[in-house]
């Protein structure tokens, strides 16, 4: 299909590189941790055989998207024969400028630089380089392998046909890929942040406890996931840095991040990736982890 370079091999660049090796693309996946890298290496291996295990995909193809992987902890030389580079990084606006300054020096002007940020402004970004033109946002959900959604957002440079071809490239992936234009929070995050924040608020202000907010999104909404079990699956971090984003990009005090939220992410409590969040993840069963103490 075609040479891509994934830059950042976390939870969403692992799955980034997954999802393009596995349908049939030369992955590059770059971070500055080789013991990253490793790791990473084995959550794929790990996801492609549970897809095996579920039918999803064949031994030859688990097989042949691992082959189709290599690894770099060097930018220049991993990104070197990519035709698309998609940053992964985290969610930090100086880090994103640095690469994206860096990829515009290594990279010839054919090449489309895509990020997979949540939030953060695609125009900002493309302005670190000397090409806006081939400058796009691919936010994947996670997890990727499973989600179909792609957000496409057009920075204010971004082409008509840079644009078009990322559109292509998502559906090649069996994604469902939706044009957006850029805005603080894009459009997924712009409505799901707001409600996660609200959720906090409730439990902030002692209206409700945690388990009955989300049993109330998921029995009286049809949310397959309650909010604040949401909110410790993407990372409490994350959700305060984009809540964050939304107040500065629009100065309004309805995208105020909730106190409680601010609170947790200071403690560490950062959902299932600290193993503490909203609930408690240090036991084989979910159980409630906040109840009245967080209550005024």
């Amino acid at each position: 299909m075609m040479n891509v370079a994934v830059i950042g091999s976390g939870t969403m660049g692992n799955g980034i590189a997954h999802v393009f090796a596995q349908h049939g693309c030369k992955v590059s996946l770059i971070d500055i941790s080789e013991d990253a890298l490793k790791k990473a290496l084995n959550t794929i291996q790990k996801n492609l055989t549970r897809q095996v295990e579920k039918e999803i995909i064949t031994e030859e193809i688990k097989n042949q998207s691992l082959q189709n992987i290599v690894i770099n902890t060097d930018l220049k030389k991993g990104v070197a024969s990519a035709e698309l580079i998609v940053e992964a990084a985290t969610e930090n606006l100086s880090l994103k400028l640095k690469i994206f300054s860096d990829l515009d020096s290594v990279v010839p002007p054919s090449a489309i630089l895509a990020s997979n940020t949540s939030s953060i402004s695609i125009t900002q970004i493309a302005a670190a380089t000397q090409h806006p033109e081939q400058v796009i946002g691919m936010h994947f959900m996670n997890p990727v392998p499973v989600m179909k959604l792609v957000e496409v957002i057009r920075g204010k440079g971004t082409s008509d046909e840079v644009t078009k071809r990322v559109m292509d490239i998502s559906r090649k992936l069996g994604k469902i890929p939706v044009e957006v234009n850029d805005a603080p929070g894009f459009v997924a995050n712009r409505i799901l942040m707001p409600m996660i924040n609200e959720a906090i608020y409730v439990l902030y202000e002692g209206v409700s406890g945690v388990e009955e907010i989300d049993t109330v999104m998921k029995l009286g909404m049809s949310h397959p996931m309650g909010p604040l079990q949401l909110a410790d699956f993407i990372g409490l971090d994350v959700c305060l840095s984009i809540i964050n984003v939304l107040h500065e990009g629009f100065g309004s005090a309805k995208y105020a991040p909730c106190p409680l939220l601010v609170t947790m992410v200071q403690a560490g409590e950062l959902g299932v990736k600290s193993k503490r969040g909203f609930y408690n993840y240090q036991t084989s069963n979910k159980e409630l982890l906040i109840a009245d103490r967080f209550r005024r």
